[in-house]
């Protein structure tokens, strides 16, 4: 399979893909270095919302610059050979480009939980107000996504 062949076309199989995922990569841009982290999170059609704390580097470093890129990926199991430089990986991933925006507003983050939470479990939730001051959320609104497969 060319390289031209595993591009991912529709934003459906796209979206599917996201879906799927239990973990994604937050890449994000702390000063002249990358900075990644795994996290949990939601997706609405249009945005990705992820929760945190109230401070630290990764808010930091979205105050400072919110462009940001979001990997999602799954393994879908190994290609084997007798040759070493035969073996691969059948695998789906999708990159995600936008802008994060801290949420302040209490009814967004609620939506933000809600959106999270559905990524994982069906269910209508409550928060306690305790929780909802303690917690922080990013919202990425997404530019543009790209994906790639081997099956």
């Amino acid at each position: 399979m060319g390289k031209r062949e595993r591009i991912i076309r529709e934003r459906a199989e796209m979206e599917e893909i996201m879906r799927e995922c239990r973990v994604c990569r937050l890449g994000m841009v702390d000063g002249d270095e990358p900075y990644v982290v795994p996290m949990s999170f939601g997706y609405d059609g249009k945005s990705i919302y992820f929760h945190c704390g109230l401070s630290g580097r990764k808010l930091d470093a979205l105050r400072r610059n919110p462009r940001v890129c979001v990997e999602f990926d799954r393994l879908d199991g190994m290609i084997t050979s007798d040759r070493g430089c035969g073996w691969s990986m059948r695998f789906r991933g999708v990159l995600a480009f936008g802008r994060a925006v801290i949420v302040e507003g209490r009814e967004e983050k609620i939506r933000g939980l809600d959106v999270i939470l559905a990524q994982y479990t069906p269910g209508d939730f409550t928060y306690p107000e305790a929780t909802l001051d303690r917690t922080g959320m990013i919202r990425v609104d997404v530019e543009k996504m790209t994906g790639r497969k081997r099956e």
